[in-house]
């Protein structure tokens, strides 16, 4: 098998969980092959392309090592590609500054009574 379907091999490879996450995904334009927004889930690859996967704040480049139309355990999987150093330095980048980023919840001081809370407040209103 030289070429296989995208949306297949982004499944084969587990990036997604089904194909038809995955071809939503290239119709909505957050993958390209070889720097080429790719708008069709058919597009063929083989080994040798480039492909930039673009996943909430994420953005994946590996290079498609071998194809596989057949989706196998992970160990399996992770022989289909092989990351950009690029893209492992920019993801492990992000990773770094989330942990150092400030808890959201810390911000919060007065938020949604508690049980004991509600009952003091019924006691005060006199309920």
């Amino acid at each position: 098998m030289d070429k296989t379907r995208l949306d297949k091999w982004l499944w084969a490879a587990r990036f997604y969980k089904t194909r038809s996450l995955a071809a939503h995904e290239i119709a909505a334009g957050r993958i390209q092959v070889n720097g080429q927004i790719i708008a069709k889930p058919a597009r063929e690859v083989a080994a040798g392309d480039r492909i930039l996967i673009r996943k909430a704040s994420q953005r994946i480049e590996v290079e498609v090592l071998a194809v596989s139309g057949a989706r196998g355990p992970a160990p399996q999987a992770a022989l289909l590609y092989q990351e950009t150093p690029d893209s492992t330095l920019a993801r492990e980048r992000v990773a770094e500054q989330r942990r150092f980023a400030p808890e959201p919840a810390q911000e919060i001081t007065a938020g949604r009574p508690t049980k004991r809370d509600r009952r003091l407040i019924d006691l005060a209103r006199g309920r």
